[in-house]
Parts: structure tokens; C-alpha cells; sequence
């Protein structure tokens, strides 16, 4: 069973706006056991909208057109749709009945025709009720080929897809299983990762994939299993997960899709009924907001200070300025400093703290673009550690971010 995704919208192609959608419907999909074939972007013109929907139908069993569907005139895709089905718009009562119970109750401008309009739907689709908007979706079927057109409001189209979508899909189609493992590893590169696992991987059975998935400072492994027996490849999975265990237990964070090294160490935290405080120069602020974009957060997370500026280390988490003066603002020194007064400040159990240069200029310091000291403190100590992460900004931020949880988490673990 496989399907594809067709984004339809202008402002996807110029970058004005991400595509998140797509990846949503194929993680979805996924969860159902239908493999997404391919995702395609177009422009809001019809004959590149009717080409779409025709490759597409001689290629899938399943089409999800997301976009095009606004009160506008720019807004095509029902009439395209219409001209491909070789059918007809007409009034759908409960549409518009809804769409003026939203203008009643949430809109203070007045209902206009053009918003009356949204009622309108091919004579032949199955429609689908957007309780979050206006424009429903539509459900249309062509030459064994399912077409289903939803809003490209995000908020709008996930609602259609947990509460129409996939229950129709699931109920209309034969599936098989399709089982994830994700595993996040940190500390060992991608080749250094592949060389130590090979063995186990060679062994894999042919019902099981494994994919690298590389990011700076982790390396996730996602382990795949489709058939038909679901307690087989449930129960394979685990079994080379218990392999995969002994291999490089070490540098295993944590387990499934959102359980990054963040959330492994809170759950550490939490279990230790320890708490964590941050002071941040060159990250600016990530290392605060990664974890507390995890709920329950708030449990061990105690706060945090971006202390940018040299002053700022100085007024705000009480550094010394003799300290800096003869250290300079990125040393050892400073940043052992820095988190040991955030710890105190917040009455914390740990606390990491990160000053350097992520360039492009060297600052107020007088060491090397891509230099950063992190330091962490514990309960009974405070220890730092000097890195060279090389002249790309951003690339220097987001390493000094993986290495500040991963300098933590090893801690954690003793």
C-alpha cells in the first residue's frame, strides 16, 4: 500500500514557508503502515495540478493533496479537482452551516459570499468536516485510486487526518505492519558507529532495515520491521535491540523518536530527584530551550541566564571581573566560575555553563573562532573542557550544545 503527497502552493516553492505538513501525513501514514512513495511540491496553476494528480494515480493507491483550498481567487484546487473528475461543485448544507456557526461565534467581521463559497464541493466526494476551519476535505476515488484534499493550515489539516483520514484509510484498507526502534547514540561518529556494529548488522534479518540518521553530536538509529506477524517483528526487534545493547550500551541515550539525550537526562534528573540550572554565553540560550521544550521539564529544570555580553557574566551571575582580566571572558577560569554562581543562584544540584567564540569576529576574547569551554558543576565538584569545533557558526553552536549534554549525561551516569 503506498501513497503520495502533493503540496500545492507558491509560497512552499519561494521558501516563504516550510513544508511541514508532508512530513507529518508521512509520519502518520507510517504509523498505518503505508509507505509514502514520493512527496511532491507544485504551483498554484492547474494544468501542473492536473498533471500531479495524473502521474500520481498511475503511480500510488493513495493521493493526499494538502493546500489551495482558501476562499480566494487564487485558491484553485476544488475547481481543478472538479475539471479532473470531470464533475461538478455543489452546496453542501452541514458545510455551510458550520462555516457560519465559526463566523457567529469566533468572527467579528460579518459573513461574506466568498466565505459561503467554501460549502461548495465536487457532487461526487465523500466530505470530510474540519471542526478547526472553513474548507473541508474532500475524499474522491478515480480508477482504484484514492485522491483525499485537505486545507494547508497545519493545525486544520492534522485534525482531518487523526479524525477523518486515517480512520477511512484503516477501515477501507488491508495494511501491513510497519514496526519502529529508534535509538539515540552520542559520543561516536557515523563511520566510527557503522565499524563497530557491522557484525550485528550483517546478521539483521531480511523483514529488518537500519538507517543512519547523522546529526551533530548523535547519531540515531532507526531500526525498521514490515510484515505480517506483528509479535515477530515486535519480538525481533527487541531481541537485536538487546544486542545492539551489549555492542555500544555506552553511547546509547535513550530509546524511540522523541527520547533525545535532552529527555534522557531529565528522566535521570528526575529519578535522582536532582535539578539543573544553565548560564549560557555562545549558545545563547539552547541548552535552556531544549529542555524546556519537553513537558514535565519544569520538575528539575530550574532556570537559566544567557549572559551574552562580558558585563552581563559579570552583573548578573556575579563573575569576577579580576577573574576575566587576567583569564580573559573565554577561559577555563571564567566558565568553571560561571557555573558554579548559576548553581548557587538557582539552588541547583547541577549546572552547565558555556562561554567561547562561535565567530565570525573573535569578540571580546582573544581565542580562535570555534573555541568553547563548557563546564559542569555537580554536587561535589566543578570540571570543564576546552574544544576546537572549527569556523562555521552555527555548526560550533550546535556542537557545543551536544557536547554540553553529553559532558552532563556521562556524569549523571556514574
Amino acid at each position: 500500500m503506498i501513497a503520495e503527497v502533493i503540496t500545492i502552493g507558491d509560497e512552499i516553492l519561494i521558501g516563504q514557508v516550510i513544508d511541514s505538513n508532508s512530513a507529518f501525513i508521512g509520519k502518520e501514514l507510517n504509523k498505518i503502515g503505508v509507505d509514502v512513495y514520493q512527496i511532491t511540491s507544485i504551483k498554484d496553476e492547474k494544468k501542473h495540478i492536473l498533471d500531479a494528480l495524473e502521474a500520481a494515480k498511475n503511480r500510488v493507491d493513495i493521493v493526499i493533496i494538502t493546500g489551495g483550498l482558501g476562499p480566494t481567487k487564487d485558491d484553485i484546487t476544488k475547481h481543478t479537482l472538479c475539471e479532473y473528475f470531470d464533475d461538478t461543485l455543489i452546496q453542501n448544507i452541514e458545510v455551510l452551516t458550520h462555516v457560519e456557526e465559526l463566523f457567529k461565534k469566533y468572527i467579528s467581521t460579518p459573513i461574506s459570499e466568498v466565505n459561503r463559497q467554501q460549502a461548495l464541493v465536487p457532487s461526487t466526494s465523500t466530505v470530510l468536516m474540519n471542526m478547526y476551519g472553513t474548507a473541508p476535505g474532500m475524499w474522491l476515488e478515480k480508477e482504484n485510486t484514492v485522491f483525499i484534499s485537505m486545507p494547508g493550515v497545519p493545525f486544520e489539516m492534522k485534525g482531518l487526518m487523526k479524525g477523518e483520514v486515517l480512520p477511512r484509510l484503516q477501515k477501507k484498507f488491508k495494511r501491513p505492519y510497519i514496526i519502529h526502534k529508534t535509538i539515540h547514540t552520542f559520543g561516536i561518529g557515523e563511520s566510527a558507529l557503522a565499524e563497530r556494529i557491522e557484525d550485528w548488522e550483517d546478521n539483521m534479518p531480511s523483514f529488518i532495515k537500519l538507517a543512519y540518521l547523522p546529526k551533530l553530536g548523535t547519531v540515531r538509529l532507526r531500526i525498521s520491521a514490515r510484515g505480517k506477524d506483528k509479535k515477530l517483528l515486535e519480538d525481533t526487534i527487541e531481541e537485536k535491540v538487546l544486542e545492539l545493547n551489549a555492542i555500544i550500551g555506552d553511547n546509547i541515550a535513550g530509546y524511540e523518536e522523541d527520547e533525545t539525550i535532552e529527555v534522557s537526562i531529565g528522566g535521570l534528573l528526575v529519578k535522582q530527584k536532582g535539578t539543573l540550572a544553565v548560564a549560557e554565553s555562545c549558545t545563547g540560550g539552547r541548552i535552556a530551550q531544549a529542555f524546556t521544550a519537553n513537558a514535565g521539564a519544569s520538575t528539575y529544570f530550574q532556570g537559566g541566564a544567557v549572559t551574552y555580553a562580558t558585563q552581563s557574566k559579570i552583573d548578573v551571575l556575579g563573575v569576577s571581573s579580576k577573574v576575566i582580566k587576567e583569564h580573559t571572558v573565554t577561559s577555563v577560569e571564567v566558565v568553571e566560575e560561571m557555573a558554579l554562581e548559576v548553581k548557587k543562584k538557582f539552588n541547583s544540584d547541577y549546572s552547565i555553563a558555556t562561554t567561547g567564540n562561535a565567530g565570525p569576529t573573535k569578540g571580546d576574547g582573544d581565542v580562535e573562532v570555534g573555541t568553547v569551554f563548557i563546564a559542569i558543576a555537580t554536587p561535589d565538584r566543578v570540571f570543564s573542557k576546552k574544544f576546537e569545533f572549527g569556523n562555521h557558526r552555527e555548526r560550533t553552536i550546535s556542537k557545543a550544545v551536544s557536547k554540553s549534554f553529553e559532558l552532563l549525561y556521562n556524569e549523571l551516569l556514574k
